[in-house]
């Protein structure tokens, strides 16, 4: 029986060969285990500033340009159009003379009314003297009462008739006026619709003679949503109103308007409430029957902190956002919401004011986890500038 550390002779040189790789193997089972450890890579996010900023309350339509007093001018009496003082397109002021009609009608008329006044007022002046007279008479009881009182009746009678041709002479005297047409307002005139021969009725509905819309100042209807009617009427009252008119096409911008009237009812079927604003117009920009957009400013809410709407997140908890802190780690934050401002959120609490916020990437952010702010390019990049803000011309 061969002895169990011995090896036969032909056997040797293989267990020598092994002999290293034995001893390495039982070398390496006799090493402690390690555990390795991956830190993830900082997640990719664009970031903002919040900012503190007076914001001012805008409430944002589409409105309509009116002229602020429209008139259609009539003739008062009939009559054939002798002269026209005016052209098409005319400035014109109040009591200005725009038509003149054939006045020789009025003015025999006149005549007419004068004469019957001369007549009455001699009569009345025969009979007063008449009473006079009589007076005397019955003081002494040379004549019946029956008598002296018919004459004083005829001397009234007489004075009444002179006061009814007063009137007839007043009254031709205005008709003889109405012969000259004049500007009621002042405005820009329209387009002449009667010519000089032409034959106008009085108070003609069809066929006025010319139309004056007044252009300074000038109004702009709007509507505005009836949840906004509160601050609009708090606004109103306390005189802070603003409101501004533009047109992007022609880069019209005026900002000197002032709310002047709102409607008395909701529309039930718009939900929405009409509005009057005053501009004054000076230089004719704003035109009647033109749209425009329209900004009210209602008032202005001071030191808001304010950070992009891509910023907040809104979950079944209420509203929150992501903080970046120096250290390149994220702190989740609640945050309580203000008001929304086009694209802008202000907020109340939860951000003060230069901490660095989230605006994208949020998705695959935890609490503590590592952010580095990129570029919409991938490159590593500055903070985004703070919105800026808001401009009523806009």
């Amino acid at each position: 029986m061969t002895p169990p550390c011995f090896q036969p002779a032909h056997a040797m040189p293989t267990v020598l060969r092994l002999l290293p790789v034995l001893l390495l193997s039982a070398l390496a089972g006799c090493k402690p285990a390690t555990q390795v450890v991956t830190v993830p890579p900082p997640v990719p996010v664009q970031v903002a500033v919040a900012v503190k900023q007076d914001v001012p309350r805008l409430l944002k339509s589409i409105g309509t340009v009116q002229a602020l007093r429209t008139v259609s001018v009539k003739s008062q009496v009939d009559g054939v159009i002798a002269e026209v003082h005016f052209k098409e397109g005319d400035e014109v002021k109040t009591g200005e003379l725009l038509v003149k009609l054939d006045a020789r009608p009025f003015a025999n008329m006149l005549s007419i009314a004068r004469a019957n006044l001369a007549n009455a007022q001699a009569q009345s002046d025969q009979a007063d003297a008449d009473v006079e007279r009589y007076r005397q008479l019955d003081l002494k009881a040379a004549i019946s009462k029956e008598d002296y009182t018919q004459f004083i009746t005829k001397a009234e009678t007489a004075r009444a008739q002179r006061q009814a041709m007063q009137a007839a002479v007043a009254n031709a005297e205005l008709q003889l006026s109405y012969t000259e047409v004049r500007a009621p307002i002042p405005g820009r005139t329209g387009q002449l619709l009667l010519q000089e021969g032409s034959l106008v009725k009085a108070n003609d509905n069809t066929f006025p003679i010319v139309t004056i819309n007044q252009l300074a100042p000038i109004a702009v209807a709007y509507s505005v949503p009836e949840d906004a009617l509160e601050e609009v009427h708090a606004a109103l009252v306390a005189q802070r109103t603003l409101v501004t008119a533009s047109e992007r096409a022609s880069n019209l911008v005026r900002t000197d308007g002032r709310l002047e009237f709102v409607d008395n009812t909701v529309d039930a079927t718009s939900g929405q409430i009409t509005l009057k604003a005053v501009f004054p117009n000076e230089d004719h920009s704003l035109w009647p029957g033109r749209f425009v957009e329209v900004v009210t400013q209602t008032g202005v809410d001071r030191d808001a902190i304010v950070v992009p709407t891509t910023a907040v997140q809104t979950s079944q908890n209420g509203y929150s956002i992501f903080v970046l802190k120096p250290d390149q780690t994220v702190q989740l934050r609640p945050v309580r919401v203000l008001r929304v401002a086009n694209d802008r959120i202000l907020l109340s609490e939860g951000v003060t004011e230069g901490e660095t916020v989230v605006t994208d990437g949020q998705l695959r952010l935890l609490d503590g986890a590592k952010a580095e702010p990129k570029t919409l390019t991938g490159q590593a990049g500055a903070k985004a500038a703070p919105p800026p803000a808001d401009n009523p011309k806009n």
